[in-house]
């Protein structure tokens, strides 16, 4: 709400400022030598992220197929993918283009690496063939046969005598192929279950091997024998070797089923540390990416998270998370200054910091989450979910990654889906209401969490006092509508509340009794949101029948009916201090509303599908956020001084250059002129430049005339100017491409009217005469521009012959009356 005596300004531009979108579906992970880019396969596409920051820097089109394996070579020029059209793109990764793309084999690639030369890369295929590729020459190099199987893994190792290249297969054999000979020189034989990680350390002495069969094996690379066998109990999907760790020379990470990394001595066996595991997470772990340089563990989950580890120690503490996925984005919020909320198709909370956007996922409920409000003084997050509980969470920002988030109060006792949450707005009488898909509405007391709405750093003390999270109490229960409660809204005075339903209505409620006070009727299906005026007794509200709706809380009739959306009105959210209104929709437009007049001031088109979730920062509402079901989060910043600036600056540029224009007519300085036109964009002041020369070079005595200072005009030229002036030839002969291709516009417009043919066909002239036909046909709109032109130009010469054919009638009665005339003299 605005402040006492705070000027309220209508907006009427948003920038979108960042984007959050998907970057990661499942599949292969790389990371650059530099650790700087990290590439995912998202879909059929390869996502290129910076790693410090999150953000997408590119994406890497596919074949329309899934990408099934990706390696990155170690100088970091190419980056070589695999898909299930079975075939190989290499991609220049600087400027992310796909230099080449060839077909190694009639089979699907499941593994790929990359040698330290940066020349050759290793395919395994689903028919058991290990193929080995110069990668800029684009010829196989060796065709290696010995497995019965599916190949899972595959690893180059520069051995002292000579090229090694080692495979894994889904028997659990362990294959060491002599790349100089072309043959296998070993098998090893110690895994039940498919093999799925291959790893060496830093001096390629040990070798180490994971699988599904739950054990990690070390071998001795020189007498290719079997050292020590870990048992692990869980399938393993990555394992490798730490190099220069702290902990000891042979450090053994692995990461697979339980979802938890780990580091062994692979002397002993022994366990050196396991992170600590993510409260209720469900996740396994597809992969582990060793990143060297940092001393850091990319932990890549079967729920498409990123998750960053510090190796340095036995602590293992998490560092970062990236969300790879956000699937459908149902419910927004700002929980924390530059912290935003997101509840997805998932049973996680997801707490995003917008800066790095580094992700802190938040387990508690057991299904998804389907609402989200935040407390208007931050640090305080209130979620529903299908699991038919509503729970309050503390939002720690300066806490450490596992401890940010922290449940502090669950809310138990609807039948059903709880779709709809609110709190209370300030500390004096706190409360929630929830709403539900068994049709009534709940006020819980919020009492015990007063020092938790204070400060939220004192949440995880609260929560170990009371050994687990608070319960709560219902103050009351009412059964609200006919059907599913959509929406609650508490007004900014704590005094009432309102509710929207699937019944078509919305409701207003007596906030401390329960009690229905009013009834707003008049849309013809369900009812999504509503929203209440900070300012005047007014609320709107919006329906899937493509409407928004302005009402009066003083009578309960319906003000106003907003229309302009094409598809089901989703979510509203009151702005300007109650002067305007923000919708989204299912048409993937979010517009922006005058509450006054009802029209739509501005409408921002960037998401593809759905718009489900609203969400403005307050106070100042400098930032807004959307998101739907394009799993796509977009921010938008309120850029309407900007604009206006931009306006005032532009406007006195032009005034400025007005000015200037006006000078160089008086001074004949035409070659100016026409520059200053053409960037002003005044066709009809450049046509009069143009008519006034062609007029006054007709004129008696027009060669006598003063010379301007131009120089070009008192050249001496064999043929006369074509516009009437030599400096204005000159002027149209020297423009850059887009002013000739602005020039060619207007006279496509001025050939239209009979009156300004001969301006146009002049200027048409000039540019004919002016350029090689070469230039022309290179503008953009060349194609259109000449279809415009060519037959208006016909209809003019047509006319002109016929001008001439009548001239000749002219002529003979001309020479006809001179005959009359000499005979009457005579």
């Amino acid at each position: 709400m605005a402040g006492e005596g705070e000027k309220i300004e209508a907006k009427s531009c948003f920038d979108c400022v960042q984007s959050i979108e998907s970057i990661y579906t499942g599949g292969s992970v790389a990371v650059s030598e530099d650790e700087q880019r990290l590439f995912a396969v998202c879909n059929e596409d390869i996502s290129v992220v910076d790693v410090g920051s999150g953000r997408r820097l590119a994406s890497l089109k596919g074949d329309t197929e899934v990408v099934t394996a990706l390696a990155v070579k170690p100088d970091g020029a190419h980056l070589v993918a695999a898909s299930r059209s079975m075939q190989v793109t290499v991609w220049d990764l600087a400027t992310y283009t796909a230099v080449r793309t060839f077909r190694p084999h009639d089979a699907h690639i499941l593994a790929m690496h990359v040698d330290a030369s940066s020349t050759l890369v290793a395919l395994g295929f689903t028919d058991g063939t290990v193929r080995v590729w110069d990668i800029d020459r684009g010829y196989c190099t060796h065709n290696l046969r010995g497995h019965g199987g599916l190949v899972t893994a595959v690893r180059f190792h520069p051995a002292a005598d000579g090229p090694h290249l080692v495979s894994a297969g889904e028997n659990g054999d362990v294959r060491i192929w002599n790349l100089a000979r072309s043959a296998c020189v070993a098998v090893l034989r110690a895994h039940d279950s498919a093999v799925r990680a291959i790893g060496f350390d830093a001096g390629g002495g040990v070798l180490v091997t994971g699988g599904r069969d739950s054990v990690v094996n070390v071998w001795s690379w020189a007498r290719r024998a079997l050292e020590r066998t870990i048992p692990v109990y869980e399938a393993v999907e990555a394992a490798g070797v730490l190099r220069g760790s702290a902990l000891g020379a042979r450090v053994v990470y692995t990461g697979g089923a339980r979802g938890v990394l780990r580091l062994w001595d692979a002397d002993s066996g022994r366990e050196l540390a396991a992170q600590a595991a993510e409260l209720n997470a469900q996740h396994a772990l597809a992969d582990v990416v060793y990143l060297p340089r940092a001393q850091r563990l990319c932990a890549v989950t079967s729920d498409q998270n990123l998750l960053f580890y510090g190796a340095r120690d036995a602590q293992l503490r998490r560092e970062r998370q990236i969300v790879g996925y956000n699937e459908e984005v149902t419910a927004l919020a700002f929980a924390a200054p530059g912290h935003l909320a997101v509840a997805t198709n998932t049973a996680q909370l997801r707490v995003y910091a917008l800066d790095s956007l580094d992700c802190e996922l938040a387990y508690g409920h057991s299904d998804i989450v389907l609402a989200l409000a935040a407390h208007d003084a931050g640090g305080v997050v209130a979620t529903g979910a299908k699991d038919g509980t509503a729970r309050v969470w503390a939002v720690d920002v300066r806490a450490p990654p596992t401890r940010r988030v922290t449940c502090v109060a669950l809310a138990v006792g609807h039948t059903r889906a709880v779709g709809a949450v609110a709190l209370a707005h300030g500390s004096d009488a706190p409360f929630m209401v929830t709403g539900s898909e068994d049709r009534t509405v709940k006020r819980w007391d919020l009492e015990p969490l007063r020092a938790v709405l204070a400060d939220p750093a004192r949440a995880a003390q609260l929560v170990a006092d009371a050994g687990g999270p608070l319960r709560l109490h219902a103050r009351f229960t009412a059964a609200a509508h006919e059907r599913d409660v959509n929406a609650v809204r508490v007004a900014p005075g704590n005094q009432v509340f309102a509710t929207a339903s699937q019944d078509k209505t919305a409701k207003l409620w007596d906030a401390a009794t329960g009690r229905a006070l009013g009834t707003l009727q008049g849309h013809r299906r369900g009812v999504w949101a509503v929203a209440l005026s900070p300012a005047d007794r007014v609320a709107a509200t919006a329906s899937s029948d493509r409407t928004l709706k302005l009402w009066s809380l003083a009578d309960f009739s319906c003000l106003k009916t907003l229309e302009g959306h094409t598809s089901s009105v989703l979510n509203v959210e009151f702005v300007s201090g109650g002067t305007q209104l923000l919708s989204t929709g299912s048409d993937g437009l979010v517009k922006l509303w005058s509450v006054r007049d009802g029209a739509c001031v501005l409408t921002l088109d960037r998401h593809e599908s759905k718009v489900w979730a609203l969400a403005v920062q307050r106070p100042g509402e400098a930032l807004v956020a959307t998101g739907g079901a394009d799993s796509a989060i977009c921010l938008w910043r309120d850029s309407t001084q900007d604009q206006l600036q931009r306006l005032l600056r532009d406007e006195a540029q032009a005034l400025a250059q007005q000015q200037q224009l006006d000078n160089c007519l008086l001074a004949r300085d035409f070659r100016a002129a026409v520059a200053l036109a053409l960037a002003l964009d005044q066709p009809h002041r450049l046509r009069a430049i143009f008519e006034g020369a062609l007029a006054e070079s007709r004129q008696p005595g027009a060669a006598d005339s003063p010379p301007t200072t131009d120089a070009a005009d008192t050249a001496i030229d064999s043929a006369p100017p074509i516009l009437g002036s030599a400096a204005i030839d000159a002027a149209v002969g020297a423009l850059a491409p887009d002013q000739l291709e602005r020039l060619l516009k207007y006279v496509r417009s001025w050939n239209t009217n009979g009156r300004f043919a001969r301006v146009a066909q002049a200027a048409l002239h000039c540019v004919l005469a002016s350029y090689p036909p070469e230039t022309i046909l290179a503008l953009p709109a060349a194609k259109d521009l000449i279809a415009a032109l060519l037959p208006y130009s016909e209809r003019h010469f047509s006319r002109l012959d016929a001008l001439l054919t009548g001239s000749f009638i002219v002529d003979y009665t001309l020479h006809a009356m001179d005959a009359v005339d000499a005979d009457m003299e005579d």
